[in-house]
């Protein structure tokens, strides 16, 4: 093969890879409120105040409204309860981070995938992008592989291992779980990268 035309498959290669984006429902939505609905690390528990937590980050960083709607101890399987509330604010997109306390409680990735499921089916059916936000910390691996494929097939954005390399870092952390601000800080700009093109 001659290398001119090695040359055009790299490059068109290089460009599906950069360009492409997988089809995401909603997408075609103007972005001014997103709401994140999570638990402790939504809440920004340990961040040393509501001014270092993620959403807060997220909005200095994005210039859009991002109510945080994080609960602390919050589960999977109880958040459909908070739906509701979530709803009520008319968000453009709804970034959803769940599983930690699932896994910690011992009950389950099954049931922690289906109630976000559930919630990803909500979000899109108000018109919303539906983001799922996985953790990635240790002994998640079964949960980031449902909610991958549930992003997937409900074409919703995927946000991968928001604490991956924070969790193993004393000076990011401010317990033996939470991140301290500069975590959340890395957190924030990690979702960031991810929802940037659809905003």
């Amino acid at each position: 093969m001659k290398m001119w035309m090695i040359g055009l498959i790299c490059l068109g290669v290089i460009w599906y890879m950069w360009g492409h984006k997988p089809a995401i429902k909603n997408a075609n939505r103007s972005v001014q409120k997103i709401v994140a609905f999570g638990d402790s690390l939504t809440a920004g528990y340990g961040a040393g105040g509501v001014q270092n937590s993620y959403p807060t980050v997220l909005a200095t960083l994005s210039g859009k409204q991002v109510i945080n709607l994080g609960l602390s101890g919050d589960t999977a399987v109880n958040a459909p309860t908070r739906l509701p509330q979530v709803l009520a604010e008319k968000p453009d997109m709804v970034l959803i981070e769940f599983g930690a306390n699932d896994r910690i409680r011992n009950l389950g990735h099954e049931g922690a995938a289906r109630a976000v499921e559930q919630i990803v089916d909500a979000v899109q059916a108000s018109g919303a992008i539906a983001v799922i936000v996985d953790t990635g910390g240790p002994q998640m691996g079964a949960y980031t592989s449902a909610y991958k494929k549930i992003a997937k097939e409900k074409q919703a954005v995927f946000v991968p291992g928001i604490i991956r390399g924070i969790f193993n870092k004393r000076e990011l952390k401010s317990d033996m779980i939470h991140p301290n601000a500069a975590g959340y800080k890395i957190v924030a700009e990690r979702v960031y990268k991810v929802i940037k093109p659809y905003l």
